[in-house]
């Protein structure tokens, strides 16, 4: 069900950035093989996949600037080798290039409607591969990215991504705070892994830190909110399972400014 989910919101995205790209004569790629994925190449100032004025604004801004060398892990078996370096944030279907164009465009944050849609307090501008903190049972800690952080929230967020990945119970058990925080025997998990691994740890990022946390979605992808509702209600403690939330990239398009409403609307088919 995942599969079929995801690719057909693959595909979607998929034509309609072609037809965007030509459209407004943006230079970019498209992949060979059975699933076409635009890559945009950035030029000067401008890249396909950002509006203008948000793209100047990640280049003036350090961390987010730093985000758009992320690789992409599988240029080099869907691209022709032809010697352009691609990143993971010039494809169509980057989650995290969606979450840039939203909250790294001006104007997205001042007015307070997305923030008070999320449940977050203050003036800070958003974080992208927050290196957030968990225990682990040796004393360590695990400082695997988050994708974003606004405030006092971690943010995670999906795209056509199949699903919420999936790790080896061993690894899952080494964090400390683990059996505390979850219903262990009533998560999501085959006799050797816990699926939805992202969002077991975020969780257990969000209690480490005193943080609340929010997974972005598609609508079109009903099958990524159930496993975020499997995981949800494993967690034990009322006051932090009250912190964690679910929102949509469409809930998101009403409050955000009408010139990237029309921009979600024309390239990703979020209205």
């Amino acid at each position: 069900m995942s599969f079929s989910f995801a690719h057909a919101l693959r595909s979607e995205l998929s034509a309609r950035n072609v037809d965007y790209a030509k459209a407004h004569a943006l230079a970019h790629h498209v992949s060979v093989g059975r699933e076409a994925v635009v890559c945009y190449e950035p030029v000067d100032e401008r890249h396909g996949n950002f509006l203008p004025a948000t793209y100047r604004a990640i280049l003036r801004n350090d961390n987010w600037r730093r985000r758009l060398q992320k690789p992409h892990t599988s240029a080099l078996q869907i691209f022709p080798r032809d010697g352009v370096r691609r990143q993971e944030l010039d494809s169509s279907t980057s989650s995290d290039a969606l979450l840039m164009n939203v909250f790294c465009y001006p104007g997205t944050l001042r007015d307070g409607m997305v923030r008070k849609l999320l449940g977050v307090d203050g003036d800070g501008k958003p974080q992208f591969g927050y290196r957030a903190r968990v225990l682990l049972s040796n004393g360590r800690a695990d400082r695997t990215e988050v994708d974003m952080r606004l405030g006092e929230m971690l943010v995670e967020a999906k795209l056509t991504e199949a699903d919420f990945q999936k790790k080896v119970k061993s690894v899952v058990k080494g964090y400390r705070d683990f059996g505390e925080v979850f219903d262990v025997s009533s998560l999501p998990q085959s006799a050797e892994c816990y699926f939805s691994y992202q969002l077991i740890r975020n969780v257990l990022a969000a209690h480490a830190g005193g943080c609340s946390f929010c997974v972005i979605v598609d609508e079109r992808r009903p099958d990524l909110r159930e496993q975020w509702y499997a995981v949800m209600r494993c967690i034990r403690i009322h006051e932090l399972q009250m912190r964690c939330k679910i929102v949509t990239w469409q809930e998101l398009a009403r409050v955000v400014p009408g010139r990237l409403k029309r921009f979600l609307g024309e390239k990703y088919g979020i209205a």
